[in-house]
Parts: C-alpha cells; structure tokens; sequence
C-alpha cells in the first residue's frame, strides 16, 4: 500500500511517531503555498521563518531516508492551493492512503475533513502528539459550567500533571504568583545579551520577491535569528533557563525602549511551529529550578509555567470549543478602521510607536505589549475585532490562529463579551507609565486627559467607559470605575467626550 502522508508549515514535530522508522511504502509532503501567504498580509519574518524551518524539517527527514515531496513557493507543479496539490500527488504517485493530522486551525481542519470526504481513497487522521491536553479536554472540563476561568483549568492541570504540586498543594503555597510579576525593569538589573542565530534565508526572500508575495515588516535576511530547527530550538531553551529564568516572572510584564525582549524566552516560534514540545520546555524548566533553588525563586518558574500549562493550552481549548461562531463575535459593537500608523509605527504616542515599531523590525512584541499597548488602544478607540484579528495574526512571526483569536478577539478586544476574560483590558496612560519608561519620553502627558498635550489614552479611555456602559456597568470588576465615571461632572465628562471623539476621528494625527 502506497501512503501519503501531509504535513503542515506548523507541524514540525521530529519526534512524531510516524517518523520512528523509515517505510519505503510512505511518502511526506509539505507544501509552500499562495493559499497560506495571502489568507492575511504577514510579516516577512514570519513567512521566511515557517518556509526556512519547514525546509530545514523537510531536509533532516530525507537524511533519515524518509521518502519525502516537498513543493516550493514557484515549482511549476505548484498548484498554490492545499487540496489541490495533494490531488496532484494522489495521481502521480498512485496513492491507496491518505493520512494527515489534525490541523490546529479550524479553516484547515475543515478543508481537509470536506476533501477527505470526496477522496475515493481512505484517510485517517492523526494527533500532532504536542500538546498535553486533546482538541476537547477543555470543553469537557467547563461541561455544564457558566464560567470558563483559566485559574481553574490551570491548577487542575497542575494537580493532573504533578508540576510544582506537593500532596495536591501548591508548591511554596501558592497556586499564583502574578503579584510578583508585575515589577517595572530599572538598568540596574542587567539583562544577558539574546541568544540569536543568524540564519542565512536570502535565498527564500528572494523567491518571495519573485514569487510577488505582499507582506509587511523589515528583515535582514543574513541573520533571521529564531530557531528555524529543533537543535537552535534546543540551544535556546538552554539559554532561557540558565540566563533569562532567574528574572522572567519579575519582569515578564515590564516594557522599556532600552531593551525588546528582556528576560522573555524567544521561544514562541519554535513551540508554535511544534519544533519544540511544551512538555520538554516545562521539564527543563523545572529541572533547572529545582537544581538552583538557591538563585531561582518559585515565582519565576510559575509565572513562566503558568504561560505553558495554564494559558497556551486554555486557548487552545476554547478556541476548540467555540469555533467557528467565535470568530464573528463582536459584543461591544466596534466598527472602527485600524489606523495607518499601526503599519508604519509613524504616531507621536511613544508607547505606541515602540510597540508598533518592534512588531515591524523583529515580528515580535511581548504579552503586555499586545494587551496593553496596541490592544488597548484598539479597543478605546472601538476598532473592528476583524481589523486587529488580521493585523495580529499578520505581524508576528509566533502566530497562528488557535492562539491568536481567542488571545485577541477574546482576552485584548473582549469581543466575545466575557467568555475569555471577567473584563476588558483596558487603561489609562497611568497604567503604561507603571510599567514602563514610556510615558517620561513621550511628548503628551500622561498625567492630563483634555488638554492639547493630554495623553490620548485617558480620554479615550472614559469616553469607552461611558459608550459601552450598557453593556459594561454590570460588569463586577468594573463597579469601581463606573463609581468614578458616576462622580464627574457632566461638563468635564464632555469636556472628555470631546477629545476621545477629535481622536477617534483623526487617529493618524496623534
């Protein structure tokens, strides 16, 4: 029997059990494909990234003598479209089996369930072997449940997999050490140079270049520097624990224009491209905690863990669980058109313009950067949840859509009305100013909500308050803020209205 085996741009898992042992009757694909760079504009980085790591993969299961068909972005028998292609192969091969498996994207899972259905050969269908939960494991656990809290999910994935549990305890007393990890980072606190790799993907840009594929960003393409392979994704975990773990959890929320990545681990793209599993990288983790416990505290290991075990593997399983509707749902009624300035970083807001800015040139900004910075200001100033969904899924070199929906329609945009997160993460400029050293280096001020030089996020940031009032004033963890909100004036309250509104309208102008 003759197999075809497929394998996607975010399925490079070398330790799958399909590649145990070479079998001449099997033979893998992978597939450079115009369906994959054009569904959404994407940064540079990021579509080098996935073909250099995807022909890196390819190239290492040939040297294992595995049978492999691997179709570049302009080989002429690229037909640019998955089913396509695949039909292509079942006839030029004289394929009896079809065999993939499960995609971690519902459009993907759905192409490939439809084609499986008109095929007259047999398929089956495979788990990524990734993941420490299946497709379902969450929706199961909220079952009959109005409430879907991550901190619940979170510490039963704890007990379940015994990490940092004594008797069922929490190690050191705490299922959560969020509090401690808060701290804004001072240059006191010297950060190690990052690990980076230098990875040569001219010649890939340049078939993009011929290829005329759109995308947005800048690349130096002599030194991508992320992980392209499972040995850099390796060497970079190493790093991670021996120089950047030991401040990770104090300062994973910290922003400053000195330093992009600070003591975060650079590894989203490797783990997202299955490179590199999370269980490896939660045992190595504690492995390294548990040999300097005498350097390491406790809420390091668990503020990073709790990103793993709790948070990625939580959105995986509602997106799961509340797809496709989820990715229409628009609770708060936005509308707005994303402003330029978001592809060209040219704003005067400096927090803004750094977070826009270090998206562009590196495909990366940080959780609070996303949340706090362009998230927030794409919900104050009420933008389509289809605008900022698109601008995230495109610009960052570790995104795909299990985790960036629900993280921004969700958790940033609170889209969905509350299923993700109990209230939409929004702020003042007070709020960046605590966190970072943005504010003392911008020309508006982030003290002041009405005058010429007003931060722009705090007027924006009432007048959101006051628009989605109905939909918001019931909200319990908003009750203080509307107590606020009740206590102004009706004159300073329009005062408010009137800038937020001049904003709204000339975005391109701050």
């Amino acid at each position: 029997m003759s197999i075809l085996r497929l394998i996607l741009g975010d399925q490079l898992n070398s330790n799958h059990s399909w590649f145990t042992k070479a079998d001449e009757n099997v033979v893998y694909c992978l597939f450079e494909m115009r369906q994959e760079t054009d569904y959404v504009t994407h940064h540079i980085q990021k579509i080098a990234g996935f073909f250099a790591a995807m022909r890196a993969f390819a190239e290492n299961l040939e040297r294992e003598n595995h049978k492999i068909i691997y179709l570049k972005i302009n080989d002429s028998r690229n037909k640019q479209q998955l089913t396509e292609n695949l039909a292509l192969l079942f006839n030029e091969h004289n394929i009896d089996k079809f065999e993939y498996q499960e995609p971690d994207e519902y459009r993907l899972d759905k192409q490939l369930s439809d084609f499986c259905k008109e095929i007259n050969i047999a398929s089956e269908v495979f788990s990524t072997e990734h993941f420490y939960t299946e497709r379902n494991d969450l929706g199961n656990f909220f079952k009959g449940k109005k409430q879907f809290l991550m901190e619940n999910f979170y510490r039963e994935m704890r007990k379940k997999h015994q990490i940092l549990v004594v008797n069922n305890q929490p190690e050191g007393g705490l299922w959560n050490y969020d509090k401690s990890n808060r701290q804004k980072w001072n240059k006191e606190v010297l950060v190690p140079l990052q690990k980076n790799f230098d990875n040569d993907v001219s010649e890939i840009v340049n078939e993009l270049e011929i290829a005329s594929i759109g995308s947005i960003g800048k690349i130096n393409s002599k030194y991508f520097e992320y992980p392209i392979n499972r040995e850099q994704s390796l060497k970079q975990l190493d790093y991670f624990c021996e120089h950047l773990l030991v401040h990770f959890g104090d300062y994973q929320d910290a922003m400053h224009t000195d330093n992009v990545f600070l003591f975060h681990s650079k590894l989203s793209f490797a783990m997202n491209t299955k490179m590199i599993s999370p269980i490896e990288i939660v045992d190595k983790v504690l492995k390294t905690y548990r040999e300097r416990k005498n350097e390491i505290d406790i809420s390091q290991v668990e503020g990073f863990i709790r990103q793993i075990i709790g948070w990625r593997e939580y959105m995986r399983g509602m997106y799961w669980m509340l797809m496709p509707n989820y990715k229409t749902e628009n609770f708060l009624q936005n509308h707005h058109k994303l402003p330029e300035f978001f592809w060209t970083g040219n704003t005067k807001m400096n927090c803004l313009k750094n977070a826009v800015h270090n998206s562009l040139d590196n495909g990366y900004a940080h959780h609070i950067q996303r949340l706090m910075i362009t998230g927030n200001f794409a919900l104050l100033t009420q933008i389509h949840p289809d605008e900022i969904d698109a601008w995230y899924l495109g610009i960052y070199v570790d995104a795909v859509e299990w985790v960036q929906l629900p993280n921004t329609r969700g958790m940033s945009q609170f889209a969905d009305g509350g299923k993700i997160a109990t209230k939409p993460y929004v702020s003042s400029g007070s709020y960046i100013n605590k966190m970072s050293n943005y504010c003392g280096l911008c020309v508006y001020n982030n003290k002041e909500k009405t005058t010429k030089n007003a931060c722009p996020f705090n007027s924006l940031y009432w007048n959101f308050l006051e628009e989605k009032k109905e939909q918001l004033a019931s909200n319990f963890r908003m009750k203080m803020m509307y107590s606020v909100l009740g206590k102004m004036t009706p004159s300073e309250l329009a005062e408010i209205q009137e800038k937020a509104h001049h904003i709204i309208n000339h975005l391109d102008e701050y």
